[in-house]
């Protein structure tokens, strides 16, 4: 058929399926990068509120504009145009919905409803030694208070001793308005999150069991499920933190993934003989749940430390005192961690998630991480219940928790709980030694 006649057919088409259409050959290709098709597209959707007074036909301002720049332009410069619009106008309108934020944390508020406006999602490409890669979209979703939990589960996994690397992008429409839903044709730019080593998985730190699984902790954040009959993949599951969540997912590149910009406080306000470890109104925000279901959600203010608790570089603030009974936080529900694939599901009695926001007086995230942890049984002295730990650090922070298990109530009690901050990210947050 002859190239004029295939331009006219493509002229129908809506946005989406013309790029999806360019895919089919290199004829296709170039077919479907015609700057006249795509000036009309670009002037019927980015009219000039000047221009909407008028009664111009769309028709006649496409005319207008490619008499002017379609055939001094090369091949696709108004398609690229187009999408490059496009993704600003999805990024304006994320920037509106995350606008209002949570007055206990200052995170934002409505996560669930700038997910829907966005259609952002979450996809992981999983490398074998040869260079072949494995694209998949994620199954389903949890949206909890702090972050988001991210599932992905397969038929059709590659063997896990093949795979090298596991990449984590956020995955956005970029044609918002013609977002209907996980569509997987739908063309969408990634944002690249983080990169997971998955060379020595069996080597990594097994989190816990059950009868179907054992799963594997790849930091930060993410878990692994292997079969407990033939060792393959049974499900991948990332937990996400709601700070920065959108500008990660969101403002990276395919290669290089987006860095928060640095935030400190500025201390010109405080005299020069205060000393800074928590003295002036730190809050931590504590969420622990099984991807799903809820065990806890509490908020510790005013957090603060003596001298004698800053070792190791790291300053230590007391949560909860063994000693003390009324600091003592139960635990509701089942404990364990939910998890599910196509064909089976099951919880994981001796794995939990934890998120933890730590903010300054001025309500700014120091430090935040949504992780899961491990249940080990621990020994306390003067404590006759049977009792367990977890624990968790990176180079800013870290938890250690000490649960007890009482029969008479069937439930949990975290009988202390500890919270460390590095002295260098003190320094660099306040910009003082």
């Amino acid at each position: 058929m002859p190239s004029e006649i295939l331009v006219k057919i493509l002229s129908y088409l809506d946005a989406v399926t013309l790029v999806c259409i360019g895919c089919v050959s290199r004829r296709f290709y170039h077919l479907a990068d015609d700057n006249l098709i795509w000036v009309r597209k670009y002037a019927a959707a980015f009219r000039s509120k000047r221009s909407r007074w008028k009664a111009t036909s769309v028709e006649e301002t496409a005319t207008s504009l490619s008499l002017l720049s379609v055939w001094d332009k090369e091949d696709g410069y108004w398609k690229k145009e187009y999408i490059t619009k496009q993704i600003s106008s999805v990024k304006a309108a994320l920037t509106n919905s995350l606008s209002p934020v949570k007055r206990r944390t200052s995170l934002p508020s409505k996560t669930k409803e700038s997910l829907r406006i966005s259609g952002l999602g979450w996809t992981i490409i999983l490398r074998e030694a040869s260079g072949k890669e494995h694209i998949m979209q994620h199954s389903n979703l949890s949206v909890n208070d702090n972050s988001v939990t991210v599932f992905w589960h397969d038929k059709n996994w590659p063997h896990v001793d093949t795979l090298s690397t596991l990449d984590l992008y956020g995955a956005t429409p970029i044609f918002m308005e013609q977002y209907k839903g996980p569509n997987t044709s739908c063309p969408r730019w990634l944002s690249l999150i983080e990169k997971y080593d998955l060379s020595n998985l069996r080597k990594s730190a097994m989190i816990g069991c059950d009868r179907h699984v054992r799963v594997f902790c790849v930091n930060p954040g993410l878990l692994v499920g292997l079969w407990q009959e033939n060792g393959g993949l049974a499900f991948v599951m990332a937990n996400i933190h709601s700070h920065g969540l959108f500008e990660r997912s969101i403002m990276g590149s395919d290669t290089i993934p987006y860095t928060l910009p640095p935030d400190t406080t500025f201390v010109d306000n405080y005299p020069d003989s205060m000393t800074f470890y928590g003295d002036k109104g730190f809050q931590l925000h504590i969420d622990i749940h099984g991807s799903k279901t809820y065990f806890l959600c509490s908020t510790f203010h005013n957090l603060f430390c003596r001298r004698a608790g800053i070792n190791n570089g790291y300053v230590k603030f007391l949560m909860i005192n063994l000693k003390n009974n009324r600091e003592h936080l139960p635990l509701v529900g089942k404990v364990g961690l939910e998890w599910r694939t196509d064909c089976l599901n099951g919880r994981i009695e001796s794995c939990i998630v934890v998120d933890m926001t730590l903010l300054d007086e001025d309500k700014k995230p120091i430090w935040y991480v949504s992780s899961p942890v491990c249940l080990r049984s621990a020994c306390l002295p003067d404590f006759p219940q049977p009792a367990y730990s977890f624990e968790y650090m990176d180079s800013v922070g870290g938890v250690c928790a000490d649960l007890g298990w009482f029969e008479n109530t069937d439930e949990y009690f975290i009988v202390r709980l500890d919270i460390y901050l590095s002295v260098a990210k003190l320094q660099q947050w306040f910009g003082r030694q």
